[in-house]
């Protein structure tokens, strides 16, 4: 599983400013005043040698008062579900009565803790992080997460002792492996329960029953599968259960672990906020992904095509993903649900030769050219695969760093059906400079010349 490593500190001193530096994202909201972040924020780590699960945290207070409460409850939760914690400090403001009291909780949580001493850019660094030994905590590391200086620096050390992923060839040897995410209550164990023909794990009415992330091997259709069956994501202001405290990192930790993603929702509720955050984390991570729309056959027929509409507005932003509407309970459309995820495994997984993707290309720029960028045109020249789950794809060209986001989106989608990336996320990147294969071709023209010469004037001497 990812490390998951928690940002602690107290209030305004940038963790969600490191937060967003380590995600590559902007999803943590930042400003100039404590108390902004309150509830926990969570995402994939993208800064450093191995992936992990990072954790932005409100503050740790000593005398809490009003909504300080929570958001240091939530925090000692951030703390208690951590493999790894970094301790941020201001550099600016120096050593505060508060610091002491937070390195006095982190000691006690007795997992390893960096220091890092931010706000530091334009200062010695020796300076930067002299009054902080005194808290005892090994040498601190000064950074300035708003610029990124020393962010990767830190991110080296803090996960030096990770091992990396195993490439995905070498995982678990060659099952599809199946994360079921949603809300709690949704049907997700009931559904773990219909796919393996027991009762392997508890199915409730009551929400919360999943308090981890369980792993359920099985076979059927001549495949093998590990199903992993997570804790429901409830809204954070809603979760006041100890126990239920780590469901959102095992979620994120499952969605990695995972080739293909079934995202359950209940045919009777809306899709809310908390929904979309969630599908968010596992188009983020580039996982296949599969809608399954559960409690099918409760919904009367009257209602059905309305509720279809709305899903489809609601859902809009995941346009390739697929939707199953079936009863986990009775196992209407639990066959067609099991063929969809071999298929989306399989396009996840697939391997597409070179000059097969080139003139896939070819043929997609014939059909719609590239814009103009400053009066010349955009010039897109092969293609090759970079990578599997997601399907990844490089480009060569000219002028790549001005192609718009709504021509990558053409190109995707061009690929996907194509090459029958069912279910898929396709990622796109680009890379300018020459064709490598011009070049050769270029210098076996220029050999061949060399050759004809060469044989023109031996001919010529021996006549």
């Amino acid at each position: 599983m990812l490390p998951v490593v928690a940002l602690v500190g107290r209030p305004n001193v940038g963790k969600s400013t490191l937060f967003n530096r380590l995600t590559g994202t902007r999803d943590a909201i930042v400003a100039d005043m404590p108390g902004v972040t309150r509830d926990r924020q969570y995402g994939f780590g993208r800064l450093g040698p191995v992936p992990y699960v990072v954790v932005d945290t409100g503050g740790l207070v000593e005398h809490p008062a009003g909504l300080e409460t929570p958001m240091r409850a939530q925090t000692e939760r951030a703390v208690a579900e951590a493999d790894l914690l970094i301790f941020i400090a201001d550099a600016r403001a120096g050593l505060t009565s508060q610091d002491h009291f937070v390195a006095r909780e982190l000691r006690r949580a007795g997992k390893p803790v960096f220091l890092a001493v931010n706000k530091a850019e334009g200062l010695d660094t020796a300076m930067a992080g002299a009054d902080f030994h005194s808290l005892g905590l090994g040498e601190p590391i000064a950074i300035a997460s708003a610029h990124g200086d020393g962010c990767r620096e830190m991110m080296d050390l803090v996960l030096a002792d990770c091992e990396p992923e195993a490439p995905s060839d070498a995982v678990e040897e060659r099952a599809i492996r199946i994360a079921i995410i949603g809300r709690p209550n949704v049907g997700k164990s009931t559904l773990v329960n219909r796919l393996i023909g027991e009762e392997r794990v508890i199915a409730s009415e009551t929400p919360g029953t999943t308090r981890d992330s369980i792993f359920v091997p099985f076979s059927r259709d001549d495949r093998d599968f590990v199903l992993i069956d997570t804790a429901g994501i409830r809204r954070r202001s809603k979760v006041d259960d100890e126990v239920e405290r780590a469901s959102v990192a095992k979620t994120l930790q499952a969605i990695d672990k995972a080739h293909v993603v079934i995202f359950m929702v209940d045919a009777h509720d809306v899709i809310g906020e908390q929904d979309a955050s969630v599908l968010g984390l596992a188009l983020q991570r580039g996982r296949a992904l599969l809608i399954v729309i559960n409690k099918w056959d409760g919904v009367p027929q009257d209602q059905r095509t309305d509720i279809q509409r709305q899903l489809d507005l609601k859902l809009d932003f995941v346009p390739y993903a697929p939707q199953h509407f079936i009863s986990a309970r009775h196992g209407t459309g639990v066959g067609e649900l099991v063929q969809a995820t071999i298929r989306a495994y399989d396009a996840a997984m697939r391997d597409i030769p070179t000059p097969l993707l080139s003139k896939a290309l070819e043929r997609a720029v014939q059909q719609h050219q590239p814009p103009m960028v400053r009066g010349r045109r955009i010039k897109l020249r092969y293609a090759h695969q970079g990578g599997r789950n997601p399907p990844r794809i490089i480009i060569h060209g000219n002028q790549t760093k001005d192609v718009p986001e709504s021509y990558t989106r053409y190109l995707a989608n061009v690929f996907r059906r194509e090459f029958d990336l069912f279910a898929s996320p396709v990622a796109v990147e680009y890379r300018g400079g020459k064709n490598p294969y011009d070049t050769a071709r270029k210098t076996g023209h220029e050999t061949i010349k060399k050759n004809r010469a060469k044989a023109s004037r031996t001919r010529g001497r021996r006549g």
